[in-house]
């Protein structure tokens, strides 16, 4: 290629790794769906969308340093208190039972359907075991399972993409020898894999947290760290052993996750931006070297391996991997629905099957676009069907708002009572103990841990949070945590306004919209309700009484539709509405 054709294939690449995730971002589709296809389509019709023309041998280790990233950001979402009870049993099971099952099954229906030799079929089985948190995850984010069932799939997910990589090395090389080595040899070869990726991913979190909780790096020195030492680490480890850099990344990044002392960012937006453009260019790129020519055998008979694994496969590990814990029947059959194929599948399909198909072994030239069709068959699947099936089996999240509110003030308490009597899921969070104390009193929930490990990137998604109110009477905490979250939350967050532009260092100057508007900033509010001011919750049907502020308005199908200082918004009358009533004035029984 020419360096022209090689820019262009470059930049082509990048445009149609993007482009695709836009398109499904507005579709409400995973990404996947746009991107194998494109990647396909953008390899068959023109010749400089080709990665191994464009990069020759450097392809493979770049996606292999380009995994291991993915799976460090996944380990960093990886909290170990998270996993307690049942779950932790069941997430064992799911790793052990679904490589054994999945590998065995593949390996024995790809010989009849495929028509490959035994080692090709054993390859393709290793290669399918696998899941990922780079499909998983967005998934789960879609169809917002119940919180336990998302904490198992992104686990099972993100452990078994190191654990399938590892045995793919180890199956590839017995495949090259012939299998000649014994059982005891594969074992032992597996066992020092695992080793080699264990010591290299805690020497690299003990670098890290040196340099996280000594140093005390920026945001941006801090991120820059964390990305030089996943790709280094994985480097050297895959150097002395192939893929052991998988296990050292994940291991890196859940050491980081639950080590005591490492003050990570609450957001990692250029990691997420990073490890968001590496899942399109990889998929682009990988799915690229698929030829229509290659696919020609193989379709029919890839679907029916498919219609195995998801039918019969997986609902047996889900059995088998659920028997006597507390899981409900309907979250035993949703993990059973629920094992789509990613980056890990694709990345090993590249890496491994060129060089069993130039090591001239039977069957190898199959397993490549056989993978890509179990990618876009599962991902399609699973991505059309995994909300309606999860909605029928009754394992979804209650539908109605869950709003996080941060602060223990009387007022702030009683809110919060107000909104729980009109039917919604709250969740408080407040700093001084005699402020929790109160919040218990009343019976509400608090929030677990630290308010950002609560609130912010994971924590929101596996809560369930779906908007965050700051009613502190620490005007600055509550700018600085409203511009913090602003974008981590899957709704809304607001906070109290200020009393005016003399009050605080940052709370006069910082963006965003505030609370039920200028008159009822935070001293303004906490006045009335000194005066007699009260909560109150009453229907719209019923009218709102004069003197009465407005200050929420409690949707039917359970949204929480905030007054702000920008937008009142208006009532309809199977609303609820959650009023601060007239100082000392008789109105409706206070909420609570």
């Amino acid at each position: 290629m020419t360096e022209n054709q090689i820019l262009q294939g470059l930049g082509l690449i990048a445009v149609l790794a993007v482009g695709s995730q836009l398109v499904a971002s507005r579709l409400r589709i995973p990404a996947l769906i746009i991107l194998l296809p494109v990647g396909f389509a953008a390899g068959a019709l023109t010749d400089i969308v080709d990665p191994d023309k464009l990069l020759g041998d450097a392809f493979s280790p770049m996606v292999s340093l380009a995994v291991a990233v993915i799976l460090y950001e996944a380990g960093l979402g990886l909290d170990i208190n998270g996993l307690h009870g049942h779950m932790h049993r069941v997430v064992v099971r799911l790793i052990w039972i679904g490589v054994l099952l999945t590998w065995g099954a593949t390996a024995v229906l790809a010989v009849p359907l495929l028509g490959m030799s035994k080692s090709s079929a054993v390859m393709l089985g290793v290669i399918l075991v696998v899941s990922g948190p780079t499909v998983v995850g967005p998934l789960l984010h879609f169809v917002r399972p119940t919180e336990r069932l998302q904490r198992i799939l992104i686990w099972e997910g993100s452990l078994i993409d190191p654990v399938g990589g590892i045995l793919g090395a180890l199956a590839f090389h017995a495949v090259v020898a012939s299998g000649s080595s014994d059982l005891r040899g594969k074992i032992g070869q597996f066992a020092a894999s695992s080793v080699v990726g264990l010591i290299g991913g805690a020497v690299g979190a003990a670098v890290l947290w040196l340099l996280l909780s000594r140093l005390h790096l920026g945001e941006v020195l801090g991120t820059t760290a964390q990305l030089a030492a996943a790709v280094g680490v994985a480097a050297a480890c895959d150097a002395i052993r192939d893929d052991t850099g998988l296990i050292a990344a994940i291991v890196m990044g859940m050491a980081l996750a639950n080590l005591p002392g490492v003050s990570l960012p609450a957001r990692r937006p250029f990691l997420e931006t990073l490890v968001s453009l590496i899942i399109g260019l990889l998929f682009i790129s990988i799915s690229a070297t698929v030829t229509p020519a290659s696919l020609r055998h193989v379709v029919l008979p890839t679907l029916a391996l498919v219609a195995a694994l998801v039918l019969v496969v997986r609902p047996l590990v889900a059995l088998l991997s659920t028997l006597r814990t507390d899981l409900l029947r309907g979250e035993r059959a949703f993990i059973g629905w629920m094992a789509p194929r990613g980056i890990v599948a694709a990345s090993t399909a590249s890496t491994f099957s060129a060089a069993l198909v130039a090591d001239h072994v039977d069957g190898a030239q199959k397993i490549l676009p056989a993978t890509f069709l179990v990618i876009v068959t599962t991902v399609t699947l699973y991505g059309l069907s995994a909300h309606p099936v999860a909605r029928r089996l009754g394992a979804l999240r209650p539908a109605r708002a869950r709003p996080l509110l941060v602060g223990g003030d009387p007022w702030a308490i009683d809110l919060g009572s107000a909104l729980r009597s009109a039917g919604l899921d709250v969740l408080m969070w407040a700093g001084r103990e005699d402020q929790r104390a109160l919040i218990r009193a009343a019976g509400l929930p608090l929030a677990p841990g630290a308010l950002l490990a609560a609130a912010t990137g994971e924590g929101a998604e596996l809560e369930g949070i779906t908007g965050v109110l700051l009613l502190t009477e620490e005007d600055d905490f509550n700018a600085l945590a409203a511009e913090t979250l602003r974008g981590t939350v899957d709704g809304f967050v607001h906070r109290l306004g200020p009393p005016g532009l003399s009050h605080g260092v940052v709370a006069p100057y910082a963006g965003g919209d505030t609370l039920f508007g200028a008159e009822l900033n935070r001293p303004g509010l906490a006045r009335r309700y000194e005066d007699g001011a009260r909560i109150v919750l009453r229907p719209v049907a019923d009218g709102i009484p004069d003197g009465h502020a407005l200050l929420f308005l409690v949707r039917p199908d359970g949204r929480l539709d905030p007054v702000t200082g920008t937008r009142t918004p208006r009532p309809e009358a199977r609303d609820a509405a959650v009023l601060l009533s007239p100082v000392r004035a008789p109105g409706p029984v206070p909420a609570g």
